[in-house]
């Protein structure tokens, strides 16, 4: 097949399919639009129907012949320097599992920063894999963390040497990266494959200054979010294979066994449309957007009361091994407020919505789509967010723990607590009691505490001071923590 990045197969496919005047009596029920709600249609726009068309049996023919998607795939491989490249229209989450899966099988280990995403996590319950946890480097003064160094897997391994093989995630939300060429070395002397959770480093094979991403590395299997960094539709994700420690084969079978039987149309279509606008444009859209960040970060470093976090913050000795610059995060401890205030004002008084808010910042994401127009909004805002910060009022402590007290032991796997026989227990009984289920400040979607673990008293306090301040918890039972799910005693 061709490696011409002008040409896009699905966008093209769909311009053919109305050239034609295809008319299916077939999935989906809409049929181009006509069926619609008039409602709907007003507020989405008849184009989001009319690219909504079946993969097979519409876009293509029902056995797939004109090999549309397949085509899109290769494209996007070649455009990454990839091996083997798979779309997925179940967003990242789904993409990381079947990683997890083509690795690591039940009651085999794997090699997992502590750092990993609740989808990781979920990957743990439905595989009945037993999770090795490395620690990420952490942060004292910002309380924040960072992607485990390669010593620290090395280390894991050491003591593990049954494992199949490690995950690691970087960049992280907050822009921070490992040294994913020496954690791929640790892996491949003992012939073990590398995953990399790379959801928010769509961008990274397009500009030089930028880190280097998962395949340049040496990673075998590589995980990215389009919609994140990129111009991508949410759910649109793509997962990348290279090298000969993983059967291509096994890792779309577990895709398959995953999937949606009724991918989106539209989101193939962000991803090749995406992959065609990287190839042909992606240095000067990106060169721009770096630009355009240098300028926006040295603009609100001088806002009083505001730092930006920057290279020299993230990459301190037994930090973080790079850095992604696009990522505009700004502590507020000078202003007295927290992230939570912060993020809700900035929503309430200027329609402006942050990414990162937690217990001390604001995340700005900048991606090429940004421009001056947009960043002086943003910029503007926060000049009067630090002036508002004066009247409101201080900002409920959240009883961050350190580093030894935010880790649990694992003394159940996360299958079998999560399936296991379940109580809800009030919060102040807790402590001592093991997990069954995921307890995930969102953003960024890290647990603080996941199935299988026995909850600590730093970790419980933590959570419910975080709730009072303002912290979201979307995935456990009670989501206002006066109760927490957890292995009955009987099981215990």
């Amino acid at each position: 097949m061709s490696s011409d990045h002008s040409t896009a197969p699905v966008l093209e496919a769909l311009t053919d399919y109305h050239e034609h005047g295809r008319l299916a009596f077939t999935p989906p029920g809409h049929k181009q639009a006509r069926g619609a709600d008039p409602a709907v249609r007003a507020v989405l726009g008849d184009a989001v129907f009319l690219g909504d068309v079946l993969a097979s049996g519409g876009l293509d023919d029902r056995r797939t012949r004109g090999g549309i998607l397949e085509h899109a795939e290769k494209l996007m491989a070649d455009a990454v320097h990839a091996d083997h490249t798979f779309f997925s229209t179940c967003g990242s989450s789904l993409s990381v599992k079947a990683a997890m899966l083509s690795v690591a099988g039940p009651h085999t280990e794997l090699l997992i920063g502590r750092d990993a995403h609740k989808s990781v996590v979920s990957g743990l319950i439905l595989s009945g894999i037993r999770p090795v946890w490395v620690d990420p480097r952490w942060d004292a003064e910002r309380h924040l963390a960072h992607p485990p160094a390669a010593e620290d897997f090395e280390k894991a391994f050491a003591a593990h040497p049954e494992a199949k093989g490690a995950l690691v995630t970087s960049p992280t939300p907050y822009g921070s990266c490992a040294d994913l060429q020496g954690i791929a070395e640790v892996c491949h002397r003992r012939s073990l494959p590398l995953i990399v959770d790379e959801a928010w480093g769509a961008h990274l094979p397009f500009h030089p200054d930028l880190p280097s991403w998962a395949m340049d590395a040496g990673a075998d299997v590589c995980v990215t979010s389009i919609h994140k960094m990129g111009s991508g539709l949410e759910q649109g994700s793509v997962f990348h294979l290279q090298g000969d420690l993983l059967d291509p084969l096994v890792l779309k079978s577990r895709a398959d066994l995953l999937g949606t039987t009724s991918p989106s149309v539209l989101l193939y279509a962000g991803l090749d449309g995406w992959r065609r606008q990287m190839a042909l444009h992606g240095r000067e859209l990106l060169g721009g957007a770096l630009s355009l960040a240098a300028e926006v970060r040295e603009t609100i470093e001088g806002i009083d009361g505001l730092h930006v976090n920057d290279r020299n913050d993230f990459c301190a000795p037994g930090l973080a091994d790079d850095f992604d610059p696009l990522p505009v995060i700004i502590e507020l401890d000078q202003l007295g407020i927290s992230g939570y205030q912060a993020a809700d004002w900035l929503r309430e008084h200027r329609a402006i919505d942050a990414h990162i808010g937690d217990h001390r910042r604001i995340g700005a994401q900048l991606t090429h789509a940004d421009d001056q127009g947009t960043t002086k909004a943003l910029v503007d805002a926060l000049r009067e967010l630090a002036r508002a910060a004066r009247d409101m009022p201080a900002p409920t402590p959240v009883e961050v723990p350190s580093p030894a007290e935010l880790r649990m032991d694992q003394v159940v796997l996360p299958r079998d607590a999560f399936f296991g026989t379940l109580e809800d227990v009030p919060l102040a009984q807790a402590e001592g009691r093991v997990a069954a289920e995921m307890i995930t400040p969102y953003p960024p979607g890290i647990p603080a505490a996941l199935p299988g673990e026995r909850l600590t008293a730093p970790v419980l306090n933590y959570l419910a001071s975080g709730i009072a301040a303002g912290m979201n918890l979307p995935d456990p039972a009670d989501p206002g923590l006066d109760t927490v799910r957890v292995v009955a005693d009987r099981e215990r």
